[in-house]
């Protein structure tokens, strides 16, 4: 007899028992490394990937990715909250070429070792006291890095 996963679930809610999910971390991405530049950039895409604007925009809402409107202010008027503790993005591919916003997003405390923002795409072996979801990994994947940088570069 097979039990409908909805009725388990609310069993299990009643019962006061702890849900636990089952879905499983993705695989670890083979880390792609990159270089910087004497200009504090990272002019090429990582792994030469391309990105897509509008997944990055979901990825700069995305409270368990991207996360940037935690921090920063972004023209996503249908979101309430926006954190004033990074600058504003309002026109950040103005102030920035794309390897500068590449670089701010895959290591900003290699330009400023005092920013509270992580880096979203460090070498997963240089990390130290990383929470163990994210122990070899990077907190995105590299095709993320590059979703995000599309978007930001349509904030003229």
């Amino acid at each position: 007899m097979m039990i409908k996963k909805s009725l388990v679930l609310t069993a299990l809610v009643c019962l006061g028992l702890p849900m636990v999910s089952m879905a499983a971390e993705p695989p670890i991405e083979a880390y792609k490394a990159w270089t910087a530049n004497k200009d504090h950039a990272i002019t090429e895409a990582l792994g030469g990937l391309k990105g897509d604007a509008a997944r990055g925009r979901k990825l700069a809402i995305a409270s368990a990715k991207g996360n940037c409107l935690a921090c920063h202010q972004l023209p996503i008027p249908e979101e309430g909250f926006h954190g004033e503790v990074g600058p504003s993005l309002h026109g950040v591919a103005n102030r920035y070429s794309e390897g500068e916003i590449r670089m701010r997003i895959v290591d900003i405390q290699a330009l400023n070792p005092a920013s509270l923002m992580p880096p979203m795409y460090k070498n997963p072996a240089e990390l130290k006291q990383v929470a163990k979801k994210y122990a070899g990994r990077t907190i995105l994947t590299a095709q993320e890095v590059e979703d995000v940088v599309a978007y930001l570069m349509t904030l003229k």
